[in-house]
């Protein structure tokens, strides 16, 4: 997955936040995180939703496997976080969205991109949604 995250990051990186082949159109940031144990700077390509205001949400859905993908435990832990959108760099304080919010933010991405869907029906676990809120 590192070799794979680490081509996606430097396509974004020389293309002004776009990338090609599956994500190609779709819109997608780098997460930047702090490991939970390490202390260390984690950067993470994940597909957002702008929820105007200028919060977005992310989705922890990790191709619908049945654990949590690694940011989201380490903006768990810490939730100051920082994304790269286009060319820009901002500042986030994440929380993970619950009851009505969640439902209607997820509703919405899976209609919009039905792989989604697809994730959800891959595993029991409940994809967290997060919301990036600027700090």
């Amino acid at each position: 997955m590192n070799d794979w995250n680490a081509s996606i990051i430097a396509e974004f990186r020389a293309h002004d936040g776009k990338v090609g082949g599956r994500f190609e159109g779709a819109p997608l940031l780098l997460l930047h995180t702090t490991g939970a144990r390490s202390g260390q700077e984690r950067v993470n390509p994940v597909m957002y939703r702008d929820l105007g205001g200028g919060s977005v949400a992310v989705f922890a859905s990790y191709a619908g496997l049945d654990v949590n993908p690694a940011w989201f435990h380490n903006l768990v832990a810490e939730p100051r976080v920082s994304a790269e959108i286009g060319t820009a760099t901002r500042e986030f304080l994440a929380r993970v969205a619950t009851g009505e919010e969640r439902a209607g933010i997820w509703e919405q991405q899976k209609a919009e991109y039905p792989g989604f869907a697809g994730y959800e029906a891959k595993t029991a676990r409940e994809i967290p949604v997060v919301v990036l809120d600027p700090r």
